[in-house]
């Protein structure tokens, strides 16, 4: 009686930006590559400020959960309900509300999707440069600190964020963070802020980096005999101090599935696609054919060159859309991603042991991965009903990259999957983050159960 009279409250406070209906409680209670899901009681549909303080103002005096929601794309449980909670979606505060050019910044509100927002900007010659393969809202992006195929040179959301606005449990707004390149005053809350999955506070708005868009873009496909020598030369490249912007790792099963979802007739064997942006095209012309050199050097079989726009497009499509092409190949099953990263020179080490394990426990996967940043994905399909074991491989792949020096997370976030390995990857200071969580939410209103 006190839940239905508490969301009787908010339907009198916020009217019909509060959702019941059966389909928006039941997709705002799922992840992504993660087996339960759980609906909320409610989605409420923030449209201002002021309508997401009024839920935290309300979720405070009821004690109900608070559980922001971009574009549903997170992959370790983020989103499922940990008892009586609320979806607080973001997804229609959604404006750039500036772009200043001379300072290469944008500001704009955490629905706006990064794509999207490299449409609107693409006329000034500038683009956002974090690409997480799928159609995430900018507030999601910053509260896991995502990154992707260019964080090789640009770095992820961490390195691209210059401020937040930030809503508290106690409905205080925060700024933190300012609009310059570089700051050493006072503590960085703005980091404490990205990569919290909203435990610590709601985040509204970001002022963010942009970059000049590219004068020549060089791209290109590096076929490979096998796994580990691809991943091998990826290193090698990397250790040469070439200015790569991407380099992305796909396995032999990932082109086969790929061909077959785009109808493509890509070679089915390892490859590297890789990328090099420069002010000129002499610069790089020659940085591609030294890497050439280098790739060759290692073992390669066969080189094939995106020349044209469209040809680089294509080879992209063909990246972002992987998860979709092996999903599609593996009809009927369940699956689940692993994410970890470790020590660039341990790289070759650990993808053989995750292949080696995978065929060891009889498991279809695909390895793939940002090898350049050390940080790569299994895609484990198992058939229903077995999903216990992907996640006994995921578990597995974890322990060897933490025993490697490495972390259990890269870009995915904790969530709910990875939290029993944050003592064994932080130690004492696990504690301290339960301080920080206990500081900024005393109630423990904000995602509940998430992260510590």
């Amino acid at each position: 009686m006190a839940l239905e009279e508490a969301i009787a409250r908010l339907h009198r406070w916020l009217g019909p930006k509060v959702s019941q209906n059966r389909y928006d409680v039941e997709t705002h209670g799922h992840c992504e590559s993660y087996p339960e899901s759980k609906p909320p009681l409610a989605v409420v549909f923030a449209e201002c400020e002021e309508d997401v303080r009024s839920v935290l103002q309300w979720a405070g005096e009821y004690r109900i959960g608070v559980i922001p929601f971009g574009a549903g794309t997170s992959l370790e449980g983020q989103l499922l309900p940990q008892g009586p909670a609320v979806s607080l979606d973001l997804s229609r505060m959604n404006r750039l509300l500036h772009v200043r050019l001379e300072d290469f910044l944008a500001v704009a509100e955490a629905g706006l999707t990064q794509v999207r927002l490299n449409h609107l900007v693409r006329n000034h010659g500038l683009f956002f440069p974090i690409d997480p393969g799928a159609e995430a809202t900018l507030g999601g992006m910053a509260a896991t600190n995502a990154s992707g195929t260019m964080t090789v040179r640009y770095g992820g959301m961490r390195q691209n964020v210059l401020a937040l606005r930030v809503v508290l449990a106690n409905g205080q707004v925060l700024e933190v963070g300012r609009p310059v390149r570089k700051s050493s005053s006072g503590y960085d809350l703005k980091d404490l802020f990205i990569g919290s999955e909203g435990t610590l506070g709601v985040i509204i708005r970001l002022t963010l980096r942009l970059q000049p868009l590219p004068a020549h873009v060089y791209t290109f496909r590096v076929f490979f005999p096998d796994l580990v020598a691809t991943v091998r030369a990826a290193t090698v490249v990397m250790a040469s101090g070439l200015p790569v912007a991407r380099l992305e790792l796909v396995d032999e099963l990932g082109m086969r599935a790929v061909n077959r979802y785009l109808g493509r007739s890509y070679p089915e064997a390892p490859v590297l696609f890789v990328e090099f942006h420069a002010s000129t095209s002499a610069g790089a012309n020659a940085e591609m054919e030294e890497a050439l050199v280098l790739f060759h050097d290692e073992g390669a079989i066969r080189t094939d060159v995106a020349r044209t726009e469209q040809e680089r497009a294509t080879q992209w499509e063909a990246r972002h859309k992987l998860y979709w092409a092996l999903t599609s190949h593996f009809a009927g099953h369940q699956f689940m991603i692993t994410d970890v990263a470790v020590p660039l020179s341990s790289l070759p080490e650990i993808v053989a042991q995750a292949q080696h394990l995978l065929g060891e426990m009889s498991l279809e996967g695909s390895i793939v991965g940002h090898v350049g940043d050390g940080n790569f994905h299994t895609l484990v399909a198992v058939p229903p009903g077995e999903y216990s074991r992907a996640e006994r491989f995921a578990e597995q792949v974890v322990e060897i990259a933490l025993n490697l020096g490495g972390t259990a997370s890269a870009e995915h976030g904790v969530g709910l999957r990875k939290k029993r390995f944050l003592p064994l990857e932080h130690g004492p200071a696990v504690e301290w983050m339960r301080q920080l969580k206990a500081l900024f939410d005393p109630a423990g209103v904000l995602n509940p159960g998430k992260v510590v």
